[in-house]
């Protein structure tokens, strides 16, 4: 197939985000590019995620943004005949008592947009996960939470993608950006593509992505390390659990226990080398929660960190940029970026089918809300 002239949309990056862009532009006939630095998709953040999707928060945006992906994934076999990882395994959520008020509120509020969540005593939270109820005003349950396969998910949405003529094109790291009459020109090492759109989903690089086109977008990397118990160390099923008290969230992966946890003092920057002395200090955080989780056998080799790609409140950056409104950011989604993949691929093509996005208020991810100050960190349960 030869490739156009002119692209309608250079989507910049392949992971989740970038590949979820890519399907549904070019399932509305446009003409897609996807420029990749790897040597394959979803090698950066989102190869490196946890896997774990939730419609569990406090807030109206992220719960509809959520929710709305979380039904994508679980209708996307029936839709496409592609098994992309779904399964419902639940999220339990033990909250401590001083925020267990404003948690009932917020299942209301998530009740609201039609999510399946339940409120959970201590005993029968415990019969899903073993814990200490020490502090712990109650626990809720998201029976539609869950895992995917982020991999699976990425490279289903460029199957499709390239099904509707997209081109996918792998070590093309973008190294420069030029606009000359309305058309964006970027070089990626030895190619070079020109499009009327570009849309920046390379992730924790999406600021030095902007920045070669003299654009400031505030994404930074941020390792998060996953740890690992041996295969086997597990007899029961353990579903995606978070002690919103301490910040400790874990999950099974087989028979092996998966468990996380912020760094307080991480410093920004790429940094995927497996951080060993927070483990030990992981450890001790979360044993007073899951005593339970000392007697494990840990298993070094299947350790691994990744990055979120995070803004200074923690929440996503959407739409096309103000001083350039043929660029468009979908990045920033700070460890949110496979829960919200399929609804930002579908706002990002309304973005650029009809000049603005109107289906749902997103000025909450404007970029705007960064260059006028007015910034707060929002975002609740961000894991």
């Amino acid at each position: 197939m030869t490739e156009p002239t002119v692209y309608d949309v250079v989507v910049v990056g392949a992971g989740i985000v970038g590949a979820s862009c890519a399907h549904h532009l070019a399932q509305q006939g446009l003409e897609v590019a996807v420029l990749e630095a790897r040597a394959g998709a979803a090698e950066g953040s989102t190869g490196l995620s946890f896997a774990s999707v939730r419609a569990q928060w406090a807030d109206d945006l992220n719960t509809e943004l959520s929710w709305r992906s979380i039904s994508f994934y679980r209708d996307f076999q029936d839709r496409y005949g592609i098994d992309i990882g779904y399964r419902p395994t639940g999220y339990l959520l033990l909250i401590p008592e001083a925020s267990w008020e404003r948690q009932l509120q917020a299942v209301e509020l998530q009740r609201s947009h039609g999510v399946p969540v339940e409120v959970l005593d201590i005993a029968r939270a415990q019969e899903i996960t073993p814990f200490d109820p020490a502090g712990i005003g109650g626990a809720t349950w998201g029976t539609a939470d869950g895992q995917v396969d982020p991999h699976g998910v990425t490279n289903a949405f460029l199957t499709l993608a390239r099904g509707n003529g997209a081109d996918v094109f792998f070590r093309a790291p973008v190294d420069g950006t030029s606009k000359v009459d309305g058309l964006w020109t970027i070089t990626a090492g030895e190619r070079t593509v020109t499009g009327r759109h570009v849309v920046n989903a390379a992730g924790g690089w999406a600021g030095e992505v902007a920045g070669l086109a003299g654009l400031d977008v505030p994404v930074v990397h941020s390792r998060r390390n996953v740890y690992a118990t041996a295969e086997g160390a597990l007899d029961n099923y353990v579903p995606m659990t978070i002690d919103a008290g301490t910040g400790v969230y874990m999950r099974s992966e087989g028979t092996r226990l998966l468990f996380a946890g912020a760094k307080p003092t991480e410093i920004d920057g790429y940094n995927t080398a497996v951080d060993w002395p927070w483990m030990e200090e992981l450890l001790a955080l979360a044993a007073d929660r899951f005593p339970w989780m000392v007697d494990l056998p840990l298993d070094r080799k299947a350790c691994w960190a990744g990055t979120y790609e995070n803004t200074p409140d923690h929440a996503g950056i959407v739409g096309a940029d103000p001083r350039e409104p043929q660029w468009i950011n979908a990045c920033g989604f700070s460890g949110h970026g496979v829960i919200q993949a399929p609804e930002i691929g579908r706002l990002v093509t309304e973005q650029v089918t009809t000049g603005a996005i109107t289906s749902i208020d997103l000025s909450e991810l404007s970029l705007a809300r960064f260059q006028s100050g007015a910034v707060e960190n929002s975002v609740s349960l961000v894991f």
